[in-house]
């Protein structure tokens, strides 16, 4: 026969196992994102997923495995996410971990995530990762194309066996998912999840406090960011790209600079006037400072100049999401600042420039149609009556914005229960 004392025991050793054991059975979950960190939406799309990871499985241990982390960006998420670990390496040529922490990680890790991109961005590292391990992998918010266009790669024979060895791809638009699925690519679970982005909460009101101080910068406002139509990536690092198509591309963008940004300038010019307000010229990436003078600001009308502030550094997300939450509207050439925005509840406008590839047709598939122009078949005038009416409608506007936002995290929660099941499984 058991006595008390005994039996209390023999409980609490047990519940101390258990307790034990429960720890160690913590998933531990291994994101793959940050592509890059001369652009705030690259940058954003990685506290977007962790933030979704943080919520809907608050259990996962998380490992962040950064293509780049540069330019503050690091600090940036280990003040919001104190218990990230973040690793540094790459897959060799052979598929091995170069550094100890990576091969521990892939140790350690259940499950490799691939985080919200232009395309699977880190196909080679998922490769490496399959053969070396035998676990799972998910693509959670990318886009695909058929053919390579913008930052996308193309379908082909190795993107397919990628994609048809992983538990679920989940595409950001739906132009992407019609992709896939005409491609006929086989995978487990196949869904629209819009970009992480759409779930980015961190700000930073210190620093745009300061900023929007220094500048005399007051509501209302909007906010304007410019962009060439390809991004001239062989002027700031090394060209990945020929000699011959570095020089179509700069002709592409000397063709189009003006007329596309006369549009800006033509709506910036009619909120200056009807309303009083004020227009801050900012960035998404780091080399459109050195375009928002000649293209944006130089040639506007003398009466609008001192209406007008100009960004002269590039900035973090945190900061960017502080003052675009303020702002009356956002109206943007480029696709995230304007989701980055959206997150904040902020009115906002995307101009799509063709060689941006496909997605933003993400802005139509959560409702923000009206609100998402071509560029080649709009005018500034009709960019202008569409911000001067967010202006005077605001609480239409507001509510229109956030309810979008609430259709895309629905969906990634949907898309984070499928990440939940894998690893529970």
């Amino acid at each position: 026969m058991i006595d008390r004392r005994t039996l209390l025991t023999t409980s609490l050793a047990t519940l101390g196992a258990r307790a034990v054991q429960a720890q160690k059975k913590a998933p531990v979950l291994m994101l793959r994102s940050g592509w890059q960190s001369v652009n705030i939406g690259d940058i954003a799309h990685t506290p977007g997923v962790l933030a979704l990871i943080e919520k809907h499985i608050p259990q996962a241990e998380v490992i962040l495995w950064p293509g780049e982390i540069e330019r503050g960006t690091e600090p940036m998420l280990q003040r919001r996410f104190p218990r990230l670990k973040i690793i540094r390496g790459n897959v060799r040529p052979d598929g091995k971990p170069d550094t100890p922490e990576l091969t521990a990680a892939f140790q350690d890790a259940d499950f490799l995530l691939h985080g919200s991109g232009p395309s699977i961005v880190a196909a080679n590292q998922f490769r490496a990762w399959r053969a070396a391990t035998g676990k799972p992998y998910g693509f959670f918010g990318v886009t695909i194309t058929t053919n390579s266009e913008a930052a996308s790669s193309g379908m082909d024979d190795a993107l397919r066996a990628l994609i048809g060895g992983s538990k679920f791809l989940f595409t950001r638009e739906t132009k992407s998912l019609s992709n896939v699925q005409q491609a006929g690519v086989k995978v487990p679970q196949l869904k629209f999840v819009p970009d992480g982005t759409f779930s980015f909460d961190i700000t930073d009101d210190t620093v745009a406090s300061r900023f929007m101080s220094e500048q005399k910068l007051k509501a209302p406002f909007i906010a304007v960011i410019p962009r060439l139509r390809y991004t001239p990536y062989h002027k700031f690092r090394k060209a990945t790209t020929s000699p011959e198509e570095s020089a179509r591309r700069d002709a592409v963008n000397e063709k189009h600079g003006e007329t596309d940004h006369a549009k800006l300038r033509q709506m910036i010019t009619a909120w200056v006037r009807q309303t009083g307000g004020q227009a801050l010229l900012c960035p998404e990436m780091t080399y459109e400072l050195d375009i928002i003078d000649p293209l944006l600001f130089d040639p506007l009308p003398a009466d609008v100049k001192p209406h007008v502030v100009r960004r002269k550094t590039y900035w973090l997300p945190d900061e960017a999401a502080s003052i675009y939450r303020q702002a009356a509207a956002v109206v943007s050439f480029e696709c995230h600042s304007p989701i980055i925005a959206a997150a904040q509840g902020t009115p906002c406008i995307y101009v799509h420039q063709p060689e941006d590839g496909i997605k933003g047709q993400m802005w139509k598939d959560v409702g923000l149609g009206d609100w998402y122009f071509e560029v080649d078949a709009t005018s500034g005038d009709e960019l202008a009556r569409t911000v001067l009416g967010m202006h005077a409608n605001r609480a239409a506007a507001r509510r229109k914005v956030v309810d979008a936002v609430a259709v895309a995290q629905r969906l990634q929660a949907e898309g984070m229960a499928a990440v939940r099941g894998v690893l529970s499984a």
